[in-house]
């Protein structure tokens, strides 16, 4: 039976050197909050979007959120078409019109395989319509890898 490698242990390092950034465009902008969420992120520092594939964008303002822990405080952005697929990674940043909408802390698969949240942390914890988000917006995830 194969181990999983993320969380146990049997990377010998972090196995991420290089990667391109993943660029989406917003369908939906979302206007809503949740203090009792109960997100679970994956243990997974790492998810693959592919093009044409629809995602969740949700900012949590705690400041422990990482991977493998469960998320109660987001705000909804929005939901994003991939136009450039590729490995989102935690810590990525995730960009729109030139600002920053937070840092990825993790995932979560609640509506999985309809859709991933995508967590990012960032504060003050705003919704996609108070941040301005449209229709049609670039939001891209980079790293500096």
């Amino acid at each position: 039976m194969s181990k999983e490698p993320h969380g146990s242990g049997i990377l010998d390092k972090y196995p991420y050197v290089a990667k391109s950034d993943v660029v989406g465009r917003v369908v939906c902008v979302l206007d809503a909050r949740s203090e009792e969420r109960g997100m679970e992120l994956t243990i997974h520092p790492s998810r693959a979007l592919c093009r044409h594939e629809i995602h969740e964008l949700a900012i949590t303002d705690e400041m422990k959120a990482a991977p493998g822990l469960i998320v109660n405080k987001v705000a909804y952005l929005a939901f994003l078409v991939i136009e450039q697929g590729g490995i989102v990674l935690e810590g990525d940043e995730v960009m729109a019109g030139g600002n920053s909408l937070g840092r990825v802390v993790g995932f979560d698969l609640t509506h999985f395989p309809n859709h991933l949240n995508v967590v990012a942390y960032r504060e003050p914890r705003q919704t996609g319509l108070e941040l301005g988000l449209g229709l049609g917006d670039v939001v891209t995830f980079s790293s500096t890898l």
